[in-house]
């Protein structure tokens, strides 16, 4: 019995070896967390120096001017100082002490970034941010340099036509300097001319407030825009046109060659990507003849 128990439990050489290996394994398993942290000691978190750096924090956000995602106030001061002032030299600090609330000062701050200048009295009163109230109380302290109002040459009740105009002609428009003028020359020349005023609004840096600023001093005679002959222009000259990009172009082009000359508008709505916005933008700039 003896014999046959020795036998079971008895284990080869190889076999004890393996379980020497698979020990010394286990042991280093379970050892090594321990190694780590010996080696690896975590950073202890210094609580003074993070209430620190949370209170500056802190008064950096209750600071005026610090405002994140927060929403410009309108609240306005109780009792605004009322003084004579120039208005193309006040800061979002003084035109509140003027009444004004945080988001008129800041739209008002945005028009003089993108350009804006005042060169009348009521060039206040075009501010869309603006009241009535605001502006009639307001208005007997505007005053404003003669060397600013005789800047520009433009005079009360002159209009300026969009499509006849050289730059220096339209520098002489309240608001628009010798960058926004060499734009809308540009802007011109890629359209073949301007259809209405409103498509200045298209041109980089002129944004609702700049054209408030201008719409009233400028016309459009549509007579003077360069038409498009739709069935004989060629890629490139039709690449150049500001509302048609490189993929609509190309089918443009494919299409007339395809199916023949185009005879009316109706004929470009069978071209997948040319929608019906598209259509409306470019129909008056195309000629069919």
């Amino acid at each position: 019995m003896k014999t046959q128990i020795k036998k079971y439990l008895s284990i080869t050489k190889k076999e004890w070896n393996g379980l020497v290996v698979l020990v010394v394994l286990i042991a280093i398993v379970l050892v090594a967390p321990y190694v780590y942290q010996l080696l690896h000691k975590d950073k202890t978190i210094n609580i003074k120096d993070f209430d620190k750096a949370f209170a500056q924090f802190s008064k950096l956000e209750g600071q005026k001017g610090y405002s994140g995602n927060k929403p410009l106030s309108d609240d306005k001061i109780p009792n605004p100082v009322m003084l004579p002032f120039n208005p193309n030299q006040l800061t979002v600090q003084q035109w509140e002490q003027l009444g004004l609330s945080e988001r008129q000062s800041a739209v008002i701050k945005h028009f003089e970034t993108k350009g804006g200048r005042f060169y009348s009295r009521e060039d206040l009163k075009k501010i869309y941010a603006i009241t009535p109230g605001d502006y009639k109380r307001l208005e007997p302290y505007i005053q404003i340099p003669e060397s600013v109002v005789t800047a520009k040459k433009i005079k009360p009740g002159e209009i300026i036509e969009l499509n006849g105009a050289d730059s220096a002609k339209l520098t002489e428009l309240r608001g628009i300097g010798p960058s926004f003028a060499l734009r809308i020359i540009r802007y011109r020349g890629r359209l073949g001319g301007f259809y209405h005023k409103e498509q200045l609004k298209e041109i980089f840096g002129i944004d609702s407030l700049v054209y408030a600023a201008i719409k009233d001093q400028v016309s459009v005679n549509p007579d003077k825009v360069k038409k498009i002959n739709i069935n004989t222009v060629s890629f490139d000259q039709l690449r150049i046109f500001s509302y048609l990009g490189y993929k609509q172009v190309n089918a443009i082009i494919q299409y007339r060659v395809q199916h023949g000359n185009y005879n009316a508008i109706a004929d470009l709505k069978n071209i997948a990507i040319l929608d019906d916005k598209i259509l409306r933008k470019i129909e008056p700039y195309l000629n069919f003849k």
